[in-house]
């Protein structure tokens, strides 16, 4: 394995200045998780399209499933892809997620530009210990980290828990303050996978679509108020988009009751000290949306290139739509 490779050979980015400029023009930076070349593509094309930053995101999972020097490879190719195309769009390189000190120093070693640790599954105090241990490594090669206080309920690659448990303001100065990292995570209301709310726990709309609880602004205003100017993260920030769920189900898949987060939520987050959007679930649900109404279309298509190039394509107008609509990126690179 190639070690102590820096991000900036890469021609990759830390998040700390996306970040401040995030936090003074009142926008968040997406953050899209990636296992593929064609999620990849899509990424990168609509973010050079509607002229936004971005965080490439890899999971513990997606480290397993596309081996992390091809990986590494494909964001350095990101970065020259980017640039032939005559963009200067910054790309972060970003674990999410990380469980324990070997694998995000295994990643800020490998090229990452930024790493997750998440240490909410420890007590308190263990949390903090690890955090601190991450950043005391991350710092030295210039590398952003961010720490979770908190715990997001739902399912998504590793990341399993049952309840939410709300991030408590009174415990975030003591927290920044002693791990000393650059961003952090927190729970106000939105969860993992694409089951985010049960039917029972919302109300419809006179579309008769569900539309769950609102996020606890007044917990994200707290700590606002707790950490004036420092960068906030949102986890599990899909909006389960209805008619990719209703597509999926029209052509052959069960989805039934997936609930997400309503967009114009995620842009009052955006309009806030949250800087950072997670988006995963979405871009799931468009590609499998695409590639089932394909393959149920042309029974006969066997060519990758023939379903997963539309499914792309869709998902590729999807991040337009989140930069521009959603947090707010767009134009902004």
């Amino acid at each position: 394995m190639v070690t102590n490779i820096n991000y900036k050979d890469l021609g990759l980015v830390n998040s700390k200045e996306i970040f401040e400029k995030a936090m003074a023009g009142g926008y968040a930076v997406p953050a899209y998780n990636f296992n593929n070349l064609e999620q990849l593509q899509a990424v990168i094309l609509a973010c050079i399209e509607s002229n936004s930053p971005v965080i490439i995101q890899v999971s513990q999972g997606a480290r397993k499933y596309a081996n992390q020097t091809m990986l590494r490879h494909m964001a350095k190719g990101a970065v020259e892809m980017a640039r032939e195309l005559g963009s200067e769009i910054p790309i972060v390189l970003h674990l999410d997620h990380g469980d324990t000190f070997e694998l995000c120093k295994s990643c800020i070693d490998s090229g990452f530009s930024s790493v997750m640790i998440d240490g909410s599954h420890h007590s308190y105090e263990d949390n903090i210990a690890l955090t601190k241990q991450v950043v005391d490594y991350a710092h030295q090669f210039d590398v952003t980290v961010e720490g979770e206080l908190g715990v997001l309920a739902g399912i998504e690659d590793d990341v399993v828990a049952e309840k939410s448990t709300y991030t408590k303001p009174e415990e975030v100065v003591d927290f920044v303050g002693r791990t000393g990292v650059d961003s952090l995570a927190i729970s106000i209301g939105t969860s993992h996978g694409a089951f985010k709310f049960k039917p029972e726990q919302c109300t419809k709309n006179e579309e008769g679509v569900f539309v769950p609880p609102p996020l606890r602004f007044d917990i994200l205003e707290e700590i606002e108020k707790q950490l004036p100017g420092f960068p906030i993260v949102l986890h599990g920030s899909s909006s389960v988009v209805p008619k990719y769920i209703d597509m999926i189900n029209e052509y052959g898949g069960q989805l039934d009751s997936a609930i997400g987060i309503p967009e114009d939520q995620l842009r009052k987050a955006a309009k806030s000290a949250v800087c950072k959007i997670n988006i995963d679930s979405d871009g799931r649900l468009a590609i499998t949306a695409v590639v089932r109404k394909v393959l149920k279309e042309n029974p006969e298509a066997f060519d990758p290139r023939k379903y997963l190039g539309p499914a792309r394509d869709e998902l590729k107008e999807l991040i337009i739509h989140k930069n521009k609509n959603v947090v707010g990126s767009a134009d902004q690179a």
